[in-house]
Protein backbone atom coordinates (compact mmCIF):
# COMPACT_ATOMS: atom_id res chain seq x y z
CA UNK A 1 0.00 0.00 0.00
CA UNK A 2 1.37 3.36 -0.89
CA UNK A 3 0.31 6.69 0.69
CA UNK A 4 -1.55 7.72 -2.48
CA UNK A 5 -3.41 5.09 -1.77
CA UNK A 6 -4.56 6.12 1.59
CA UNK A 7 -5.18 9.98 -0.14
CA UNK A 8 -7.25 8.25 -2.98
CA UNK A 9 -9.73 6.62 -0.70
CA UNK A 10 -13.04 8.36 -0.35
CA UNK A 11 -13.76 8.37 2.81
CA UNK A 12 -18.09 8.10 3.92
CA UNK A 13 -18.57 9.78 7.44
CA UNK A 14 -16.87 12.99 8.88
CA UNK A 15 -14.76 10.67 11.24
CA UNK A 16 -13.08 8.68 8.37
CA UNK A 17 -12.06 11.99 6.93
CA UNK A 18 -10.92 13.13 10.48
CA UNK A 19 -9.11 9.64 10.97
CA UNK A 20 -7.52 9.66 7.31
CA UNK A 21 -6.22 13.17 7.67
CA UNK A 22 -4.50 11.77 11.17
CA UNK A 23 -3.45 8.56 9.15
CA UNK A 24 -2.08 11.11 6.36
CA UNK A 25 -0.38 13.07 9.37
CA UNK A 26 1.24 9.78 10.49
CA UNK A 27 2.44 7.35 7.69
CA UNK A 28 5.52 8.09 5.74
CA UNK A 29 6.67 6.53 2.43
CA UNK A 30 7.96 2.94 3.17
CA UNK A 31 6.03 2.83 6.28
CA UNK A 32 2.20 2.51 5.08
CA UNK A 33 1.73 -0.76 6.63
CA UNK A 34 3.90 -0.08 9.77
CA UNK A 35 1.89 2.48 10.64
CA UNK A 36 -1.30 0.31 10.57
CA UNK A 37 0.43 -2.86 12.23
CA UNK A 38 1.36 -0.76 15.21
CA UNK A 39 -2.32 1.10 15.26
CA UNK A 40 -3.98 -2.22 15.28
CA UNK A 41 -1.29 -4.29 17.68
CA UNK A 42 -0.85 -1.54 20.20
CA UNK A 43 -3.78 1.00 20.07
CA UNK A 44 -3.87 4.49 20.14
CA UNK A 45 -3.33 3.75 24.24
CA UNK A 46 0.66 3.31 23.02
CA UNK A 47 0.65 7.23 22.41
CA UNK A 48 1.62 6.66 18.45
CA UNK A 49 -1.21 9.28 17.78
CA UNK A 50 0.11 12.08 18.91
CA UNK A 51 -3.94 13.86 18.18
CA UNK A 52 -5.37 11.34 21.04
CA UNK A 53 -3.25 11.45 23.77
CA UNK A 54 -4.42 13.24 26.39
CA UNK A 55 -8.14 13.60 28.04
CA UNK A 56 -8.35 17.19 26.21
CA UNK A 57 -8.02 16.29 22.98
CA UNK A 58 -9.57 12.77 23.29
CA UNK A 59 -12.77 14.15 24.49
CA UNK A 60 -13.26 16.70 22.11
CA UNK A 61 -12.60 14.24 19.13
CA UNK A 62 -15.25 12.35 20.68
CA UNK A 63 -17.35 14.97 21.06
CA UNK A 64 -17.16 16.66 17.06
CA UNK A 65 -17.56 12.92 16.27
CA UNK A 66 -20.03 11.89 18.51
CA UNK A 67 -22.94 10.74 16.06
CA UNK A 68 -20.70 8.87 13.81
CA UNK A 69 -19.40 6.77 16.73
CA UNK A 70 -22.44 5.81 18.38
CA UNK A 71 -23.13 4.29 15.09
CA UNK A 72 -19.86 2.62 14.51
CA UNK A 73 -19.75 1.94 18.32
CA UNK A 74 -23.72 0.55 17.97
CA UNK A 75 -22.51 -1.72 14.99
CA UNK A 76 -19.64 -3.33 16.40
CA UNK A 77 -21.45 -4.34 19.58
CA UNK A 78 -24.45 -5.24 17.34
CA UNK A 79 -22.35 -7.29 15.11
CA UNK A 80 -20.06 -9.08 17.92
CA UNK A 81 -23.75 -9.90 19.97
CA UNK A 82 -22.74 -8.01 23.06
CA UNK A 83 -25.03 -5.46 24.37
CA UNK A 84 -22.72 -3.13 26.64
CA UNK A 85 -19.26 -1.38 26.18
CA UNK A 86 -17.73 -3.11 29.00
CA UNK A 87 -17.60 -5.93 27.20
CA UNK A 88 -15.31 -4.44 24.64
CA UNK A 89 -13.60 -2.33 27.51
CA UNK A 90 -13.14 -4.57 30.34
CA UNK A 91 -12.82 -2.71 33.30
CA UNK A 92 -10.98 0.10 31.73
CA UNK A 93 -14.85 1.10 31.59
CA UNK A 94 -16.25 3.57 34.31
CA UNK A 95 -19.27 1.24 34.74
CA UNK A 96 -20.47 4.39 37.08
CA UNK A 97 -20.67 6.08 34.06
CA UNK A 98 -22.57 4.11 31.13
CA UNK A 99 -23.62 6.84 29.27
CA UNK A 100 -19.92 8.22 28.71
CA UNK A 101 -20.53 11.26 29.80
CA UNK A 102 -17.57 11.50 31.75
CA UNK A 103 -14.06 11.93 30.39
CA UNK A 104 -12.55 8.52 30.70
CA UNK A 105 -15.12 6.77 29.16
CA UNK A 106 -15.40 9.51 26.34
CA UNK A 107 -11.41 8.86 25.70
CA UNK A 108 -11.99 4.96 25.82
CA UNK A 109 -14.71 5.58 23.01
CA UNK A 110 -12.75 7.85 20.77
CA UNK A 111 -9.52 5.51 21.05
CA UNK A 112 -12.00 2.80 19.91
CA UNK A 113 -13.70 5.02 16.89
CA UNK A 114 -10.46 5.96 15.69
CA UNK A 115 -8.51 2.39 16.18
CA UNK A 116 -11.84 0.75 14.71
CA UNK A 117 -11.85 3.55 11.63
CA UNK A 118 -8.67 3.00 10.62
CA UNK A 119 -8.92 -0.60 10.82
CA UNK A 120 -11.92 -0.47 8.40
CA UNK A 121 -9.77 1.85 6.00
CA UNK A 122 -6.81 -0.48 5.77
CA UNK A 123 -9.93 -3.37 5.20
CA UNK A 124 -11.04 -1.03 2.31
CA UNK A 125 -8.02 -0.42 1.04
CA UNK A 126 -7.51 -4.09 0.72
CA UNK A 127 -4.64 -3.80 3.55
CA UNK A 128 -4.45 -7.47 5.60
CA UNK A 129 -2.88 -7.12 8.98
Amino acid sequence: MKIKDIKNYQAKTKLEKAVKKIILNHVYKGYVCGFFEDLLNHGCVSGMVGELIYYHDTVKFYKKYKEDITELLYNFLDSCGISCPVEIFGDAWDKEDPLAVEQTNQNLIAWFAFEETARNIAYDLGLEL
